[in-house]
């Protein structure tokens, strides 16, 4: 087993397509995703930063880069948690997003904290089928 990491957060991400503020035949194609942060290493950090790569079928990709996560900069003890729900649109059905958080330790250690790709797909229903 490898030895567990002085600085590390774990980050684990479950998105959802919001059907209800798409508008396929206009190409916005709304998500949100939860984004689950877990201090899995031994020391007290702090997250700082974000920095998401957003990449949508057709080739469109966006950066975002900013302060905290929805307004906040949470402080995590080993073993703690913070988890968030923030959303993205697309111009397409499907993509993917990755991204990485950069954290600093309470002994001044900086770190990032990476998160994997993870994609965004909308479940449409299909063309013409009605929904009751």
């Amino acid at each position: 087993m490898p030895a567990m990491s002085t600085y590390q957060f774990t980050c684990e991400v479950e998105p959802h397509y919001l059907g209800e503020q798409s508008a396929p035949d206009e190409d916005v194609y709304a998500f949100a995703y939860t984004v689950t942060i877990t201090n899995t290493g031994e020391v007290t950090a702090q997250l700082i930063s974000r920095h998401w790569i957003i990449e949508e079928a057709e080739g469109h990709s966006e950066e975002v880069k900013g302060l905290g996560v929805v307004g906040n900069q949470p402080l995590l003890r080993p073993g703690e948690s913070f988890q968030y729900t923030s959303g993205t649109r697309l111009r397409s059905p499907s993509g993917q997003m990755r991204g990485s958080f950069f954290c600093v330790s309470e002994d001044g250690e900086r770190f990032e904290a990476t998160v994997l790709p993870f994609a965004l797909v909308a479940d449409t229903p299909a063309p013409g089928r009605v929904l009751h």
